[in-house]
């Protein structure tokens, strides 16, 4: 099967929320199972990824994660915080992702689950038994969407 965004939400909808807390453990299938896909597909996993975080990175959805969301250039806002917030947002699922993406307001509010970041590394490295090198497609760093970042 070729990695694509079905097979994508396939992936995160293995996450094992009974062990929420544990992120290891929520993980750990969805973890195995990618290890299981040519080294290729995880790739094109992690380019997947990359492309979800990068659509949500905006001021409109920054503005609506809870205490530390953004209010302006001038006011502390944690860009770590703020991509692991858009992390928990693909980790809910597809559903709730385009819900968010089509409604800021929904932005989950002090929530982080930066562990997904990890998910294509962990599988690469259970399979090869080698370091992870690859650089996904899309940059997903707080502030890479400039077009939704501009006024």
């Amino acid at each position: 099967m070729i990695m694509d965004e079905n097979e994508f939400w396939k992936i995160i909808d293995m996450f094992e929320w009974k062990h929420a807390g544990d992120d290891v453990k929520v993980l750990k299938k969805a973890i195995k199972y990618l290890s299981k896909k040519s080294n290729e597909e995880i790739f094109a996993f992690d380019d997947i990824l990359s492309k979800l975080l990068y659509d949500l990175d905006g001021r409109v959805y920054a503005q609506n994660i809870g205490e530390d969301a953004y209010i302006n250039d001038e006011t502390y806002f944690s860009v770590d915080e703020f991509l692991y917030s858009r992390c928990v947002v693909v980790a809910n699922g597809k559903e709730f992702y385009y819900e968010v993406l089509d409604n800021p307001d929904s932005m989950p509010e002090d929530m982080e689950f930066e562990s997904l970041l990890y998910l294509p590394n962990e599988a690469f490295e259970m399979k090869n038994d080698d370091e992870y090198q690859y650089s996904p497609k899309f940059d997903y760093e707080t502030f890479s969407n400039e077009s939704k970042w501009k006024d």
